[in-house]
């Protein structure tokens, strides 16, 4: 694990970044120093830490927290090449990135009853397309980080419930720290699979009577970090844009909203709080120093008591932007 730390440099030219690899140990006294700013990108859990942290000396935080982002499907009922393509950006932005241990991973997908087979017959096809057929010969994957996560993505899938709900995949290598590419189907609400972030392999397909119940459903749930939908209905578009709250919106694609530095990028409530990528970086880690220059002339004096009608009158024209008024009173024509 690496910690990404500096206080804000007085000039420019200065040393800007210093890099400490370590552990929790090792975090855990950074913590302890004061800075003049704190990003963090991680777990929900060790966000509140750094947050208690940083609380102790009032440091401004950014928290990049991730979350169980969705995916809304909505596009299968129209021609089977658009059908194809969601297929492909779904397993693109579920398997691709480091086997779904990214936070803008797609965490479940969301779907009508009715087409909840062509979807995960589309989505098999995808995955044996892109890589490979069984845990022996995956291609193009990656492993997972380490055993202790290994161990947690395993322990998701011992619930019974849970996996009499995988449909396609679910061996796991331990020797090499890889789990096939997982998709399941309707898993229990309440298991732990869909409360905590999964942050691996493991797909799980929800189905609703009607896609706009997405809504509500992603509503139930914590603040997602991006929020993918694929429909093309605009009026369900301004719906999930008006009433639900994530750090990003994605329609019709997934990931490529992490690769464009006009975008900010960040979360809300909690999947974390504050922005960066591109100029928002350079935002987010500066303060902006408010400067006002008087001159001693014209000196206002209804800016001082003693207070007479005439004063109060004119400080309320003035908050106004009344100007005339101003010039009224001045005149002699207005009075309180």
């Amino acid at each position: 694990m690496s910690f990404l730390v500096e206080t804000i440099p007085k000039y420019l030219d200065n040393k800007a970044v210093k890099v400490l690899a370590g552990g929790a140990d090792i975090g855990e006294r950074l913590l302890q120093l004061k800075w003049d700013k704190i990003f963090f990108t991680g777990s929900p859990r060790v966000g509140r830490l750094v947050m208690a942290a940083a609380a102790k000396h009032l440091t401004p935080v950014t928290l990049e927290l991730g979350g169980k982002s969705p995916a809304i499907v909505d596009t299968l009922s129209t021609t089977p090449s658009k059908a194809k393509v969601t297929a492909k950006r779904i397993v693109g932005g579920k398997w691709g990135p480091c086997t779904g241990q990214a936070c803008i991973a797609i965490d479940y997908v969301l779907v009508e009853e009715k087409l909840a087979s062509t979807l995960i017959e589309l989505l098999k096809k995808t995955i044996k397309r892109f890589y490979g057929e069984n845990i022996k010969s995956l291609k193009n994957i990656s492993r997972i980080v380490n055993k202790h996560q290994f161990q947690r993505l395993v322990n998701l899938l011992k619930d019974p419930n849970v996996a009499d709900s995988i449909v396609y995949g679910g061996s796991v290598d331990e020797e090499k720290l890889v789990i096939e590419p997982t998709i399941l189907l309707d898993p229990p609400l309440d298991s732990e699979i869909m409360s905590e972030e999964i942050f691996g392999p493991l797909l799980p397909i929800i189905t609703l009577k009607n896609v706009e119940e997405s809504i509500d459903f992603i509503n139930s749930k914590s603040n997602p970090l991006v929020i993918y939908a694929f429909t093309e209905d605009e009026t369900f578009k301004k719906r999930i844009l008006s009433e639900t709250s994530s750090g990003t919106v994605t329609f019709n694609d997934s990931m490529v909203q992490f690769l464009c530095d006009s975008l900010p990028f960040g979360g809300v409530g909690q999947s974390g709080f504050g922005r960066y990528h591109g100029k928002y970086s350079f935002d987010t880690f500066s303060h902006e120093k408010s400067i006002l220059h008087r001159g001693f002339y014209p000196e206002l004096e209804p800016r001082y008591p003693p207070w007479t009608d005439f004063k109060l009158l004119f400080i309320k024209l003035a908050y106004q932007f009344d100007y005339f008024g101003l010039i009224l009173l001045l005149l002699g024509f207005k009075r309180s």
